[in-house]
């Protein structure tokens, strides 16, 4: 028997999401639901991917073997009390919230149930998604299994220990916006020297592309990735002495820090 898979809420990850699923075919458009209270969301959905919608969250606790709660963190509480009482008996709730524990979340529902809390990337909206999962101990191999190929569907995939879902949340879950800045500051640079801004942007993107591709297929150190760029007393090495000058790196790694810290302040709170 074919599982239903719903979401409520109908942000941007939502949208990534059921993209990435709708279109690798793993689920059926009529086994798919998502809820969101205002409408050009859900419009928008219905219009690009043909699945259910509806205003109703109850609708979509009833109809769900796989429940994904893709609401802002300061929701969850409200929203896992109007359903906690109409979910099936097995269904599988996945979490994408950032700072949120399992603990919390079964707290929240205040008796068994399966939970994955997840912490996917924006960029599954082009099938490139990075994302980590962990589960509780009700959660079996299987169902993990399960769920790894939901998020299979539109990118890659890592089974953590639930302590490292802070972390997780700075070196994946919100680099991409770093990495946007990245291109921009590479873009603007070459518009300064006069290159046309739409050939920056596109040189400058693809530059990253290739770049993370050759750390992902090739296996090398970073590092040694760099060297290999690197010619002696040339044009590389002089741009990588002013990045280093500038705290280039430590910016990053302050940056992957206050954004694990926001996260567990979060999940404190």
């Amino acid at each position: 028997m074919s599982k239903n898979i719903g979401f409520i809420g109908c942000g941007n990850m939502a949208k990534a999401m059921i993209g990435g699923i709708v279109t690798s075919k793993l689920y059926s458009k009529e086994n798919v639901i998502v809820s969101n209270p205002s409408n050009p969301s859900l419009e928008y959905i219905k219009d690009k991917f043909g699945i259910i919608t509806t205003n109703d969250n109850l609708k979509v606790a009833k109809f769900s073997d796989i429940l994904i709660l893709s609401i802002k963190p300061n929701k969850y509480k409200t929203v896992i009390n109007t359903i906690k009482d109409l979910i099936k008996e097995n269904t599988i709730i996945i979490s994408i919230a950032a700072g949120i524990s399992i603990k919390t979340i079964e707290e929240y529902f205040d008796k068994e149930v399966k939970i994955i809390r997840t912490m996917p990337n924006t960029p599954a909206m082009v099938g490139e998604g990075m994302s980590s999962l962990c589960s509780n101990k009700n959660v079996n191999e299987d169902e993990v299994t399960l769920v790894e190929d939901i998020f299979r569907a539109f990118g890659q995939v890592e089974v953590v220990d639930e302590s490292l879902m802070d972390v997780v949340t700075g070196v994946s879950g919100s680099s991409p916006a770093f990495v946007y800045m990245f291109i921009e500051a590479l873009a603007d640079g070459a518009v300064l020297e006069g290159l046309p801004r739409d050939k920056a942007y596109k040189m400058a993107a693809q530059a990253v592309l290739g770049s993370a591709k050759m750390v992902l297929e090739t296996g090398k150190h970073p590092g040694q990735l760099k060297d290999e760029v690197c010619s002696p007393a040339g044009t590389t090495i002089e741009s990588v002495y002013s990045l280093e000058k500038n705290d280039f790196r430590g910016s990053i790694i302050e940056a992957v820090k206050v954004c694990v810290e926001k996260a567990k302040a979060m999940g404190n709170k």
